[in-house]
């Protein structure tokens, strides 16, 4: 009975915060939101109006998360990836002021709409544009600058399936092996009879909702067991995001179809772990963040046992998080040496399955694939992203020798509600860049 009473408190609550979204038909938009004016988390101590608190989950609604995404550290455990002692890799600049007035039509709309009213729309908190590797572009607003991480969101994903690409290049990982070769511990869930390459092109059938939108998804109490949500008092569900995993049962076939659920990310974090002897932080600085000759350190969220969050807690600055893109862009060769395989990168580059793409129903992304976590637009550009929701984005346009990245804090999470915007945009640009 106590745990029925507990679910039925927690429903209430994400049911009142999704009602209370819901009811702002017109949301604020990005300059009456702008945090530093609505004075977010300042006085000493901040009056009760303007704290923004882990324990009533306030970080997690708007217009507060355009202060908590860029404080997330503030608010909850977190874990260092350090940048290491090397030398930072210049990033050249050649900055050009006829961007803003890019002009392009937004998916489904007749009237234009400039470079600059789609970084408004989109509630960009900065962004970065890279034009073969020199700066040309570069914004911050609210309480973003420099050296200030902000949340990558789902763009973690696509750091820890270029790292799991790597170890399947060197034999560490078998693409084609069990999980449960390298997790026993999930022999007896969803994941005891799929396969290593299915977790990193996110082929899983396990019941799991990945629906912000929806009080009862498992992504909630995915998030409320690795400690990113509170727990109400009384809960008693799983208290690490390796029991979580534990818990989740089959649901259809493996291989089938692409659909896109955190925990398969969580999972490939734990087989990185499996396979290194190392956990995921320290992997990922010394594989990638050292040797791209980053500015800052970044840093992870973690849960209860130190466990990161693989499928979404990577904080980094933006323009390291450009670096990546740039390394990427340049077949994984950067800052004087080669990172990550060549054919690493073309096996991402080329894309997975249409047909099990097609099947998830993305009406944004017609023609676009999944593969290693990172997603492939199979356009004339060659052009693939790591995506996050609420707005985040690495963008690599390798004909146009382009790479963005974007920290955002829209209101709506998915990127559907930003895709009919961004990616036309994106697109305009690189055509810009070209001429």
């Amino acid at each position: 009975m106590k745990q029925k009473i507990t679910l039925a408190v927690v429903t209430a609550v994400l049911t009142m915060n999704v009602a209370h979204a819901q009811a702002q038909k017109a949301p604020l938009t990005a300059t009456e939101s702008d945090p530093v004016k609505m004075g977010w988390m300042v006085g000493s101590p901040p009056p009760a109006d303007k704290l923004v608190l882990f324990s009533n989950m306030t970080h997690y609604r708007f217009p507060q998360t355009r202060w908590s995404f860029a404080n997330f550290r503030q608010l909850a455990p977190t874990s260092n990836i350090s940048r290491g002692d090397g030398v930072v890799a210049v990033l050249p600049r050649a900055e050009r002021s006829d961007i803003d007035a890019v002009t392009f039509k937004p998916m489904g709309r007749s009237e234009s709409m400039t470079w600059a009213q789609s970084l408004e729309a989109n509630y960009t908190d900065a962004i970065v544009v890279l034009h073969k590797g020199r700066i040309v572009y570069e914004r911050y607003s609210g309480v973003m600058k420099p050296s200030q991480p902000h949340m990558a969101m789902s763009v973690t994903k696509s750091f820890f399936g270029t790292l799991g690409a790597m170890l399947v290049a060197e034999g560490k990982l078998d693409a084609d092996a069990l999980v449960s070769k390298y997790i026993p511990e999930l022999k007896d869930s969803a994941y005891g009879d799929a396969t290593v390459r299915q977790v990193l092109d996110m082929t899983i059938g396990v019941k799991y909702s990945e629906n912000y939108a929806d009080p009862g998804a498992e992504v909630w109490q995915h998030a409320r067991a690795g400690g990113v949500f509170p727990r109400p008092p009384g809960y008693a569900g799983p208290t690490t995001f390796y029991e979580f995993l534990q818990s989740l049962k089959k649901e259809g076939e493996h291989g089938q179809a692409f659909a896109y659920k955190t925990v398969n990310s969580d999972v490939l974090g734990w087989l990185i772990r499996r396979a290194t002897g190392q956990n995921v932080g320290e992997v990922l600085s010394q594989r990638i963040w050292q040797k791209l000759g980053t500015e800052n350190d970044a840093y992870m969220l973690i849960d209860s046992v130190g466990t990161e969050f693989a499928g979404g807690g990577f904080n980094p600055t933006l323009r390291d998080m450009a670096r990546f893109g740039e390394m990427m862009r340049l077949d994984g060769h950067f800052n004087g040496q080669q990172i990550v395989p060549k054919a690493v990168v073309d096996d991402i580059r080329n894309g997975g399955n249409k047909s099990d793409f097609v099947k998830a129903g993305y009406a944004t992304l017609p023609g676009w694939s999944y593969r290693d976590m990172w997603w492939v637009s199979h356009d004339d550009h060659g052009a693939y992203s790591a995506r996050g929701i609420h707005g985040q984005a690495i963008y690599i346009d390798p004909k146009a020798e382009m790479v963005i990245a974007r920290f955002a804090s829209s209101p709506l999470a998915a990127n559907a509600h930003l895709d009919p915007t961004s990616l036309p945009a994106y697109r305009a640009l690189a055509e810009h860049l070209m001429r």
